[in-house]
């Protein structure tokens, strides 16, 4: 849900990222990500919240995974299974739900392990991605986006294991004046894999395709 609420307002990289959360109800968990968990994108002209939560009853059963937009001239829900839109003043609310086209495409009747009400957007996604190659373009879901999405996570994790926020330099890839969250920023690798930027003799510059590598390895799973 991060990934559509950054392609929606057209955001890059956050600023500041906070975080708190941790394993407070099912204690006996072996699981090692958080059963609670907050976090906060700064981006300068706007915050970007992030609520998980594994127990109890959700907010909306209507959107049990999305987003709710605050605007000046209304309110937007938007999940999987469609949107809502209430306006502040003037103007009736609107609601929508995803087009299944199971008429169109009966296959997905019977396609095993199919997610019905995400097919349409998969459609999409081939045929944009399969236009790319042919045009030498980019497509809607780049990598590089995929990358700050999962980038973005990943720090939000590591300002709530240090309990701290974090101040990210996008164009060098690191943690502002904290020498303790750069550190967690890159794991040791097994033997004989060296990290790009180790085996190139870089320290805190290293290029745009290392950076992508070192964030990319880093913390728990976190999902967007």
């Amino acid at each position: 849900m991060l990934d559509m609420a950054r392609w929606m307002l057209d955001l890059g990289w956050p600023k500041r990222i906070g975080s708190t959360g941790g394993i407070f109800v099912d204690k006996t968990s072996k699981a090692n990500i958080p059963d609670t968990q907050s976090a906060t994108f700064d981006f300068g002209d706007l915050t970007i919240v992030w609520q998980h939560r594994s127990w109890g009853h959700p907010i909306d059963p209507r959107y049990l995974w999305g987003a709710t937009f605050y605007g000046e001239k209304g309110t937007l829900k938007a999940g999987v299974y469609g949107y809502d839109f209430t306006p502040l003043s003037e103007g009736k609310p609107v609601h929508r739900e995803v087009g299944y086209e199971l008429e169109q495409y009966p296959e997905d009747k019977t396609e095993k392990n199919l997610e019905r009400h995400v097919a349409p957007a998969i459609r999409r996604h081939l045929k944009d991605f399969l236009g790319a190659i042919a045009s030498w373009g980019r497509p809607v879901a780049d990598i590089e986006e995929g990358h700050i999405s999962t980038a973005s996570c990943i720090l939000a994790n590591l300002a709530m294991k240090l309990g701290r926020t974090l101040t990210w330099d996008a164009e060098t890839g690191r943690i502002e004046r904290d020498d303790e969250a750069n550190r967690l920023l890159l794991r040791p690798y097994r033997a004989p894999w060296v990290h790009p930027g180790l085996k190139h003799g870089c320290s805190g510059s290293i290029s745009r395709s290392s950076r992508v590598t070192q964030i990319g390895i880093a913390g728990s799973i976190f999902y967007t």
